[in-house]
């Protein structure tokens, strides 16, 4: 009988709770089946079983157990039983063969119905503009079809739903009932709370606020986008943008890229971006490792491969430790002010929000320009307010001037005369 044991997840882990077991009591597995979700305080994991048997459970779900713990016993003299489901790694071999046999079929001619779209990790989840108008019409997820990529809804979605037409009270989600229901927080929300209760507590943090004009960005990015595309395979987004300026001001604003370890100021020769993503488990903060070397294309690849992982559950501990400054963007979900909360140790947190367009005064005239608000939280013990202001003052002006990112932080005519 074989004793398996949790693992370890990472470096100053000692504990985790058993999320979900995947599969029963008794159950034969493969070697590298997953098993179960485990959650640490900062991730939640697959648990791979390390050898092939009949599986008998030693822990219940939202068990506590300490690493090297016994989770589970593997009989490995146990026979697989006739019928019982193929081996993964022989569903892997055959994947390639599926997908030529199934490109290989004929196109479904016109008229004939559609075969369902294979759903993706989107699947159910509404696009920004689909998750406004939900929440205008008062609608549910599980209320409209997404025809999106990977199942993703979409706002014509939305609006395809509104038209078939729904019951007023159907359509608020509420049953009229007077139930109530409690849930076990995880292991990681538990940990997340824990740690911003600490934050306020421990730190003097205070926010600061600018805005930026984002027309100049917005039109580098319509200019050049279909051509960026096609050359490097991802989007122009604004994140990479945003995380260039950070970068940049950094630079020049050291101390905002800085943490305290007891009570001395550490300083970095580096910027890791930790960029919050929202997944089915909750936010998380994937880094973007060395992000001051890196140019936009690949800091567009790096946050697509990074939030891809984390929001298929796939994301490593160690893809989330270690950044030195975060950004957050709670814009995508409608906001249009906020005061982010720091992610310790680090000393600041930048916040993105929503794009308006708002009459501003320009050269004496008003003009509509899109606008968004800019807010910087930071720990007054290390940070003063002259760095921090103008820290995000430095990040406003390259955002606004985008080509002066190229040369750090000055325009091409400083650079040509020298300045």
């Amino acid at each position: 009988m074989f004793e398996m044991k949790v693992p370890s997840p990472g470096e100053s882990i000692s504990e985790v709770e058993v999320a979900t077991w995947l599969v029963a009591d008794g159950d034969y597995v493969e070697k590298d089946q997953v098993i179960a979700e485990i959650d640490s305080d900062k991730a939640t994991l697959e648990l791979p079983a390390e050898k092939a048997g009949v599986i008998t459970l030693k822990a219940e779900e939202g068990d506590v157990l300490a690493v090297g713990d016994v989770i589970c016993l593997i009989d490995t003299k146990a026979k697989k039983p006739e019928g019982a489901k193929e081996d993964e790694a022989k569903k892997a071999a055959d994947a390639p063969k599926a997908e030529k046999a199934e490109s290989e079929k004929p196109k479904e001619q016109k008229g004939e119905p559609k075969a369902k779209k294979e759903e993706g990790y989107a699947a159910g989840h509404p696009s920004p503009a689909a998750q406004k108008a939900m929440d205008e019409k008062g609608l549910s997820a599980d209320q409209v079809q997404g025809t999106g990529k990977g199942g993703r809804i979409t706002k014509q979605d939305v609006a395809n739903a509104m038209s078939r037409g729904f019951d007023t009270a159907a359509a608020s989600g509420w049953a009229g009932t007077r139930d109530t229901e409690r849930q076990r927080m995880s292991s990681l929300r538990r940990k997340v709370a824990e740690r911003l209760v600490s934050v306020k507590n421990e730190t003097a943090m205070l926010t600061t606020f600018n805005e930026v004009n984002m027309k100049p960005i917005m039109d580098l990015r319509a200019k050049y986008k279909d051509d960026f595309r096609e050359k490097f395979g991802v989007g122009l987004g604004f994140m990479s943008f945003f995380t260039k300026a950070v970068t940049e001001g950094l630079y020049h604003f050291p101390t905002v890229n800085a943490m305290i370890d007891g009570d001395e100021i550490v300083t970095h020769g580096y910027v890791d971006v930790g960029i919050a993503v929202s997944s089915p488990k909750g936010l998380m903060v994937p880094v973007v490792r060395n992000a001051e070397t890196l140019s936009l294309a690949e800091i567009e690849s790096e946050i697509k491969r990074l939030a891809t992982k984390a929001r298929d559950g796939k994301i490593t501990i160690d893809e989330m430790q270690g950044g030195t400054f975060t950004i957050t963007n709670g814009g995508v979900f409608g906001s249009m002010m906020s005061t982010p909360i720091i992610n310790p140790p680090q000393a600041a947190i930048l916040g993105m929000h929503n794009i308006v367009e708002r009459p501003m005064a320009v050269n004496g005239k008003v003009e509509i320009l899109p606008m968004m608000y800019l807010a910087l939280s930071y720990d007054h013990r290390i940070i003063d307010g002259k760095e921090s202001v103008s820290f995000l003052f430095k990040v406003k002006e390259m955002l606004e001037n985008p080509e002066s990112m190229l040369f750090g932080g000055k325009s091409p005519a400083e650079i040509l005369i020298g300045l």
